[in-house]
Parts: C-alpha cells; structure tokens; sequence
C-alpha cells in the first residue's frame, strides 16, 4: 500500500508539475500575445498619427505654395509690363511712372508693406522705397540677381539672408523679363508670411515651422520656450536628419528643446522650403502608455494568483483549462470566442452572444455555426464569411502561418444593425487544427472611421471645386483686365501720333476713358468680393431720398440707352420716399442689376426699373424690379448664377466682360440688408430680378413756424448761382502724376491752387497763410512724412478764426466704409475716391465752401 501511495504522490507530482510547465508556457505564450498585441497597437497609433500628421504638413505646405502663386502671378505681371515698356522705347521717367503705379497697386491688393518692390534695369536700381546709396550698389553680385537671371525668365524665391539695408532677414523673390535684361524683385520679410490654422488642427504643444531650404524659420507656431539660437541650432537639426531619410518611418522621433520625445512630419515645397510639424509622443501615445501600465500590473497580479494556483489546483478540469487558454490568448474584449477544428469541422463554444446560444449547442458541427451566423449577418456581405472563414480557407491559413486574420461586417442586434470585427487567431500553444475564432463589436471605431473618412473626401472636394473656381476666377480676370489695359495703352500710343488731328484725340480719349471706367469696375468688384468674404462689408444707414437715390443711379445708363437705342423708362409707385438706410449699397444693387441689362441686351430692346412700395407704415418693405427683353439666361445656368467667378458659357452675339463677382456681391448686399432676391429668365426672351428690402420709414415733420415769406427768401438764397472761380485751394498730394491731373483740373474750372507734397507741408502752409486765404483743402490720405488724417486734425486743433470751418475734403484710393469713417473722425467734411470723378467732386466743392461761407458752422 505504501509503495502504491508513493506511486501515486509521485504520479500527482508528475502531474502537478506537467500541470505547472503547461500554465508556465501558457503564460509565456499570453505575454509574448500581449507585448505583440500591445507593440501592434502602438505601430498602429504611430502609422495612423504619421499618415495625418504628414498630411497636416503638406496642406500646410500647400497653403503657403498658394500664397507664393500670388506673388508670382503679380511678378509676372509686373516683368510681362515692363518689358513691353523698354521694348516699346519708354524713357526712365516713363518706366518711373508706371512703377509707381504699378507699386501702389501692389499696396492695395497685398497690404501696405506687405513686399518691397524694385526694378534692375541696365545694372540701376528703380526702388518702391529707395535708400542711400543704390546707385553704387553691385547689384549682379547678389544671389537673387544671378538666380534671376540664370532661371530664364521662370520665378525665383531665395532662402532666407539678411538684408544690405535693413539689417534683418528677407526672402527675395524675382523674375527675368523675356525679351529684356530688366529683373523685377519683391523683398518679402519672414513676419508678413501668415498661416491660418483651424483650432481643431493643432493643439497647444503641437510645433509647425515653415522653413526655408537651410532650415532658416520664416514662420512659426510653438509652444517651445528658446532662444533664436537654440531654435535654429534644433531645426537645423531637422532638416538634416530628414535629408539623411532618418525621420522616414512611423517609429522615428526626437528629442526637443525641453527633452520630449516627438515625432516629425514634414513636406517640402517646389521652391525647396520645408513644412514641419512635430507632435510629443504624450499626445500621441498618452491613453496607451496608462494603459500599458495598467495592463503590466494586471500581469503581475496574474502571475501571483498563477503561482499560488499551479501547486493546489491539480484537479483542474480540461475543459476549465482550455478555457483558460482561450480567455488568456483573447482576454475579454470579444463577446463571442469559438474553438475551431478545422480538421474535423467542429466548434467548441468558449463564450456566444445571446442570440447564438439560443439556436445551437455549445459545440456541434462548424456547418451549423455559420449557418446559425448566416441569419445576423448581412445579406450582401455572408457569402464573402462563408468564404473567408470555411474551414478550407482556415487550413489555407494557418498552412501559410497567419496568425491574425478577418475583417468588418454588419451584423443585427435585436431591430438594430451594428458593426462587428471577426477574426482567426491562430498559435502554437493550441491544439493541433485548431484555432480561435472571436468577434468583438466595433460599431463606435467604424462610425468614427466613416465619418472620418467622409469629412476628408467632402474636404477634397471643396477643396477641388474651389480650386477650381479659383483658376476660372483668375482666368476670366486675366483676360477681362488685359482688355482694358490692351485697350488704354494702344489707344494712348495712337492718341500721341495723331497730335495734330484733335477730331481723332478726342475720339481715342472717349475710348480710353470708357476703358478706364470697365477696369475699375472689375478691381472694384474684385475688392468687394474679397471684403465679403472676409465679412468686412457693413452698412452705413442713414437718411436718404428713395426717388433720389434710384434716379441717380439710372442717370449715368441714360446716355448708354440712347447710345444703343435701347427703351429705358423708370415706374416709381410710393408713398413714403424719406426713408432709413444705406443709399450707396442700393445703388450698388441697382447698378449692378442694370450693368447686366445693358449688357445683355440688344439694340431696340427693353430695360425697365420699377420701384413699389409694398406695405405702408414704420417698418416698410420696398421691392426693386429691373427686367429687360435680352437674350435670357438657360435653364442649366440658373442655379450657378450666384456662385463667385461664374460665367454663362454658350453662343451668343453678346460677349460680355467681367469677373463673374457681381451677381454674388448684389447677393450678398440683399441678404446683409435682411432681404429677399428673386430671378426669372429665359434664353431668348430676356430676364427680370427682383430685390425686397425692409426700409424705415422717416417721418417728415414740416414746421408751421415758418412764414411763407422765409421759404420764399430761403429757396431765393438756394437758387443763387454759386461760382469756383476764384476759389483758393490748398491741394496736398504726393504722387506727381496726380497733383498735375488735379491741379491742370482744377486751374480750368478758374480756381486757384496752391500745392503740398505730403501732410507736414500741408499743416504748414495752411499755419502760416493768413485766416481765410484758403476756401477749401483737398487732402490725399496716404502722404509721407504725415499721412492726410493726422494733417487734418493738426488743422483743425489750431488757433486760428478758418481752422474748424475750412471745408476739408478727403481725395483716395480708399474707398471703404471704414476709411470714410477714419476721415469723418479726423474732421474731414466729405470724401472722394481715386480715380477722381471731377464732376463730382465739383459739387462737393461748391456744397462745402457754399456752407462755410455763409453760416461759418463746423461741418467736421
């Protein structure tokens, strides 16, 4: 007995210990699963923060080649310009002209001191802002001027160097012209190069730099707290570890200034600039590092609990430890785990879903599993698990030693259809032909996934169709500007060969003016549409005449109607003509709505304005009608008609210019007013707009103090004839060209005209004239030294009787809501936009000295 005893502890420790290296290796085998597991996720995290942080870069690097094309289309411009002007024989004056013009421009469309632009012709310099010493400056020795000219006429952009004269760092961008030697060059400082970020694109301890070829910083956004120097010395760094192709894969990184592990994403540019983005691996790795934490714990307190099991736990049943085994190659993330014999087609189940336990048995054929699967999953996708997961296929399988394979699926839930992943785990420490097969539901990941997926392909194609737009936009306006420009230049060349036939002078000037008028409509509609856009656009409400306001407007199409025999009439039907809003921007909606008339119809057609008053009381609704028996628009066009730059493109007699901006700009204007804006048309037969805007109504109060021979007395006073000539005016402006317009001008009305060359001269010799030597100041806004505003409140605020009530009148190429405000507070009286209409400004002067003559009020 004693012997059988001995046999049988000695079988028990056999057992116990077989029992112990099956749980050791067991383990082994779940930790090898997990660290795998844990290092699959974390490459995964890593890929995934690659593929969008490398794509982050490029679209931030895409940005800025966007902002890059705008100056190299306004370089070519430029460059195409002045080479037309040294082939045609332009002397240095007239070259300085052009450029001062041609700069101006380059103010108004990026921003003032946005670049630096200058001209090299014949080894001098021709500057936008000169300094000291151009004239010796060895131009040819620079590196842009060498780039420049050995590109042969293609746009060049240096990297970042410090300036001769400013001392500071500048980019220089510059092109050859084609037929000349001539280079014109932009300076660009690194602080005027802006990027916009969405607040959901970055985080706070993200780090974008935008970086020239020699990792020079042109533009930053980062949280790191560093030196110039340190910041250089760490990017430097960068860029060569990505040229080395170190930062290549998911897992690279680096340490940053503060000693953070990041990673790096980048892009580089067609000029050789780099877009970097670097992320900390906190961000990215954040919830898995805790999770690996918590995870390695649980392992411990495993193994303890293991240990403790092994050597009391002798008796332990096969199926308790298969399942055992199961549990811990899976752990509990799936809801239903399965046991598959692919060798004799059976199913063990470890652990099923509700639906599945009810029809089948816990084990039993493979064939009747997929067929019980077969009434949840989805119709379109069950053929295809049939033919992932047959028992064929597994074999195929885990002959080729996959261990993890599968995919999503839709599968019902009760009324409800949810995302499922399915996959095939297959390892040694299983049985013989067999493996596991788990499903673990993922509708939350998918949905995410999807949306993802959906955000970034309708991006894409806004992004397209803006893209899109943008090039028929510049297409359009290429051409349409050139027109004109065409136009004005051939015109003043013949206007100069034919000096001594006035009859044909006169002729080419007509031409040229009505030219000139067709380019500042579309610069104009240009900038209306780039302040709508950025939500600049106000309103300046206040009272007005309605009949005034709308004959106004029509006035200047008389002469076109009679010109091209076209019928022009105007049906006014209301009552309360004294109302509150803004007069300018209804004019703009009319005018816009009867430059398409026009231009759309034919000769002996119908243009119709018609103005009803729909409501009567305070709060009034006015609907505006322009319709005309043109060509019509198609039924296709109708709904693009208020979409930025487009164009109705079909055969037709009438080819009209424009930038394809005023239908969206009178849009806008309506729905900025709170109205309404309907259209009708029909190819052939002509089209009708409709606009509704809300008005108040003012009530007129007519006093009954005033005797009938005071209104007779006071209308005498209004109907004398009030006479220029004679008139004294202070003109301050620094451009040379137009102080000679206005001045010549100004001379042939009679009056007499002392002139300023900027606002300190300005100040100055209105404070040592004598009180009263000047009946009006005709002020540009932008001057040297002291710009129009300032020399306007420095007038006002002297001593003297004429200071407060000398009419002040504001003569610019500001035209917005904003810039009119900025004069009325400096204490001008009126405001007159460039190109000058001197017509109207005229009548300003006749209004403004008429009021200080004979009240002597402040009119500021």
């Amino acid at each position: 007995m004693k012997g059988k005893g001995g046999r049988s502890g000695r079988a028990n420790m056999r057992q116990a210990l077989r029992s112990m290296r099956l749980n050791i290796i067991a383990f082994v085998v779940l930790v090898i699963l997990a660290a795998a597991g844990m290092f699959l996720i974390r490459s995964m995290l890593l890929k995934n923060s690659r593929d969008t942080g490398m794509a982050l870069a490029q679209n931030f690097a895409s940005e800025e080649q966007s902002n890059l094309t705008v100056y190299e289309t306004l370089i070519s411009f430029g460059t195409t310009s002045i080479d037309r002007r040294i082939a045609d024989g332009n002397s240095w004056e007239e070259l300085s002209e052009w450029l001062s013009v041609y700069f101006e421009r380059l103010n108004t469309v990026l921003g003032e001191g946005v670049v630096d632009p200058y001209v090299v012709i014949d080894g001098k310099i021709l500057a936008a802002n000169p300094w000291e010493g151009d004239d010796a400056y060895d131009v040819s020795g620079t590196e842009w001027y060498q780039k420049a000219m050995a590109a042969q006429g293609k746009v060049i952009f240096t990297d970042a160097y410090t300036d001769a004269i400013y001392k500071k760092p500048v980019i220089t961008v510059a092109q050859k012209c084609q037929n000349t030697d001539a280079i014109m060059a932009f300076d660009i400082f690194p602080q005027n190069i802006k990027l916009g970020f969405d607040s959901m694109e970055l985080s706070e301890e993200d780090s974008f730099f935008l970086c020239d070829s020699t990792g020079k910083v042109l533009y930053r956004q980062t949280s790191l707290e560093c030196s110039e120097e340190e910041l250089q010395e760490y990017l430097s760094g960068l860029i060569h570890q990505i040229d080395g192709g170190l930062l290549e894969s998911s897992g690279s990184n680096v340490l940053d200034l503060e000693g953070k592990q990041r990673a790096v994403y980048y892009a580089r540019m067609d000029n050789g600039w780099f877009s970097i983005l670097t992320i900390p691996y906190s961000s990215i790795l954040g919830d898995f590092n805790w999770f690996t934490l918590i995870f390695g714990l649980i392992f411990l307190l495993f193994l303890a609990v293991l240990a403790g099991m092994v050597w009391r736990d002798v008796k332990i049943n096969d199926r308790i430890r298969r399942t055992n085994e199961t549990v811990r190659v899976l752990g509990n993330s799936y809801y239903a785990l399965y046991r598959i014999d692919f060798g004799q087609d059976t199913y063990e189940m470890i652990k099923g879903s509700d639906y599945v336990r009810s029809r089948i048995a816990p084990t039993g054929q493979y064939e009747e599993l997929l067929k019980v699967a077969g009434e949840v999953i989805e119709e379109d996708a069950y053929k295809e698990f049939l033919e992932s997961f047959s028992s064929q296929n597994i074999r195929r399988l885990v002959s080729q030693r996959i261990r993890n394979f599968g995919g999503d699926f839709r599968r019902r839930f009760g009324d409800e259809m949810r995302w499922v992943s399915v996959r095939i785990l297959f390892d040694e420490s299983l049985a013989p032909e067999e493996v596991v097969l788990c499903f673990r539901e993922v509708e939350e990941e998918k949905q995410r996934q999807l949306q993802e997926r959906r955000i970034l392909e309708d991006a894409l194609e806004i992004a397209k169709k803006n893209e899109a737009a943008k090039q028929s936009f510049f297409s359009n306006m290429s051409h349409d500007m050139r027109t004109p420009l065409n136009a004005i230049i051939g015109l003043s060349d013949l206007a100069g060969q034919h000096i001594e036939d006035p009859e044909k002078v006169a002729q080419y000037l007509r031409k040229i003016h009505s030219s000139s008028r067709q380019l500042l409509s579309l610069i104009n509609d240009i900038l209306d549409m780039s302040r709508m856009e950025q939500g600049k656009v106000t309103l300046n409400n206040k009272e007005f005449n309605l009949r005034e306001c709308v004959e106004e407007c029509m006035e200047s199409f008389h002469f076109a109607a009679e010109g091209e025999h076209k019928s022009f009439k105007l049906e006014f039907h209301v009552k309360n003509e004294r109302l509150l809003g803004d007069p300018f921007r209804i004019q703009q909606i009319l005018n816009n709505l009867l430059s398409n008339a026009f231009k759309f119809t034919d000769k002996g057609d119908e243009v119709t304005v018609s103005v009803t008053q729909l409501n009567q009381g305070d709060h009034e609704k006015y609907k505006f009608v322009v319709a005309d028996t043109g060509i019509g628009m198609s039924e296709d066009f109708l709904p693009h008609l208020f979409e930025p730059y487009s164009r109705e493109m079909r055969f037709s007699a009438k080819q009209a210019a424009g930038t394809g901006l005023g239908m969206p700009i009178t849009k806008n204007l309506v729905a900025l007013m709170d109205g309404e804006m309907y259209v009708e048309s029909e190819a052939g037969k002509g089209s009708t707009f409709t606009v509704i805007l809300p008005l108040a109504v003012v009530q007129e109060d007519v006093s009954s103090d005033q005797l009938p021979s005071e209104v007779a007395t006071q209308e005498k006073k209004e109907e004398k004839k009030f006479s220029l000539e004679e008139c004294r005016i202070l003109l301050a402006e620094d451009n040379e060209v137009n102080m000679e317009i206005a001045d010549e001008i100004l001379s042939m009305n009679g009056m007499q005209v002392t002139r300023a060359w900027n606002g300190v001269e300005a100040v100055e010799k209105f404070r040592s004239s004598k009180p009263f030597s000047f009946d009006a100041i005709l002020m540009d806004m932008q001057m040297p030294e002291m710009d129009g505003c300032e020399a306007s409140r420095r007038i006002r605020a002297m001593r003297r009787p004429d200071a407060k009530s000398v009419p002040i009148i504001a003569v610019t190429a500001n035209a917005f809501a904003e810039d009119i405000t900025a004069t009325a507070a400096a204490g001008m009286n009126a405001h007159v936009s460039k190109p000058i209409d001197f017509s109207l400004l005229c009548k300003l002067l006749e209004k403004w000295i008429h009021k200080g003559g004979t009240d002597g009020e402040d009119k500021a």
